[in-house]
């Protein structure tokens, strides 16, 4: 397909945005829309929006999308976009997490470029086989696990590989919820009733849908990978067939220490997701419900505070900031700071120069791989009575 503006070095055209789900009732499709929209790098211009097929029909007519770039099955929308010359250059997966896989292959054996979101897959087998597909592929593959995209989060990222903690000693991770205290999803509740299905999230739950938020934030802050885990799952809601709590003891291959609580039980807590990250020099605190300040605390000192924007923040968190200090940035900017660092690396692509380094922090195959091992070490400590269970996966 042809690429405006590539040779003559003039600035490249938006990038051609096709989805996967995300038709009428999803909530998580209009966020990626929306994130995807905010900084004018991309368009809508194809979509697979539901697997019902008159339902695919309405939700693209309600954004606008050509009734012939309206597909009722993604394996055609995958062919048809990769032959055309106006065709999409990237494809967001917004489905259930079983789904994400085969969509996924679809679009990479087309040569086009993925933004999925989370968790990578249902299994870990599949997760290893889409490493692999990816790999051979040449094809950019993001992960959105969002939270990664939030000023702070890079600028706690930045201090930790300067060195500015010191060694890394123990590890806090916690997502508490509170929305599926009750049956909800007896009620047909659509977001509820495929988070707790097997067949469709996979063998999380909670540990599925926010623990491994809580895990790649940790992970992505601190640099460190895991070793192996003791964990005890636990399920409240009566007929419930997934955990709605878990609590997790962690061992990293540095030496360290941490814990790690996932629940959607925790009355009093909305999308609580917080990480503490201790060293031999210092102590990082961010709260994602707060996420325009970081709190430093150096050995013997009082607390700082870091704020977006303001003194003591770096180029890191600034590549990731839009707006002056004072005017909050929020859960819409960490993802849409995703999509525009995809653009970036798409758009130098097409450009044939070196994408901005700071724009390759975006969760990556491995990333999403490294979550799927995180689930299943999980879930088989737990089984086994919280034994230590080896975590570690070679990429």
């Amino acid at each position: 397909m042809a690429i405006e503006g590539a040779k003559t070095g003039a600035a490249p055209r938006r990038v051609r945005l096709g989805m996967v789900g995300g038709g009428q009732g999803a909530f998580i499709g209009g966020v990626h829309r929306m994130a995807a929209r905010l900084d004018d790098r991309y368009e809508l211009v194809a979509g697979a929006l539901s697997s019902d097929a008159a339902r695919a029909t309405v939700s693209a007519a309600e954004l606008h999308i050509a009734a012939e770039r309206s597909y009722a099955d993604y394996r055609d929308m995958a062919r048809k976009e990769a032959a055309r010359e106006d065709g999409i250059d990237a494809v967001a997966i917004v489905t259930p997490n079983h789904l994400h896989g085969r969509i996924a292959t679809a679009f990479l054996d087309a040569g086009i470029d993925v933004v999925c979101d989370k968790p990578l897959t249902s299994t870990l087998d599949e997760a290893l086989e889409l490493v692999q597909r990816v790999r051979r592929s040449g094809c950019l593959f993001a992960l959105t696990h969002n939270y990664s995209g939030y000023p702070m989060v890079r600028q706690a990222r930045e201090m930790v590989a300067a060195g500015e903690i010191g060694e890394i000693r123990v590890v806090h991770a916690e997502y508490p919820q509170d929305w599926l205290s009750t049956d909800l999803e007896s009620t047909g509740h659509k977001q509820a009733a495929w988070r707790v299905d097997p067949a469709q999230a996979g063998a999380g739950g909670s540990l599925g849908d926010i623990g491994t938020h809580a895990e790649h934030l940790a992970r992505f802050i601190s640099g460190l990978d895991l070793a192996a885990v003791s964990a005890d799952l636990t399920t409240f809601v009566a007929g419930r067939r997934l955990d709605d709590n878990a609590h997790v003891m962690l061992r990293y291959t540095n030496g360290a220490r941490g814990m790690l609580w996932s629940s959607q039980v925790a009355p009093g807590n909305e999308n609580a997701l917080r990480v503490r990250i201790y060293g031999s020099k210092a102590g990082l605190e961010f709260r994602q419900e707060n996420p325009n300040h970081l709190w430093l605390t150096l050995l013997g000192q009082q607390p700082r505070l870091i704020t977006r924007g303001g003194s003591g923040s770096g180029a890191a968190a600034g590549h990731a900031t839009r707006i002056p200090a004072g005017h909050p940035e929020g859960y819409l900017e960490a993802f849409a700071q995703i999509y525009r660092d995809v653009a970036e690396q798409i758009q130098a692509r097409w450009q044939g120069r070196e994408p901005d380094p700071r724009a390759c922090m975006v969760p990556t195959v491995e990333d999403g791989a490294r979550g799927m091992k995180f689930i299943e070490s999980v879930v088989e400590s737990s089984r086994a009575e919280g034994r230590w269970t080896d975590a570690r996966l070679d990429l």
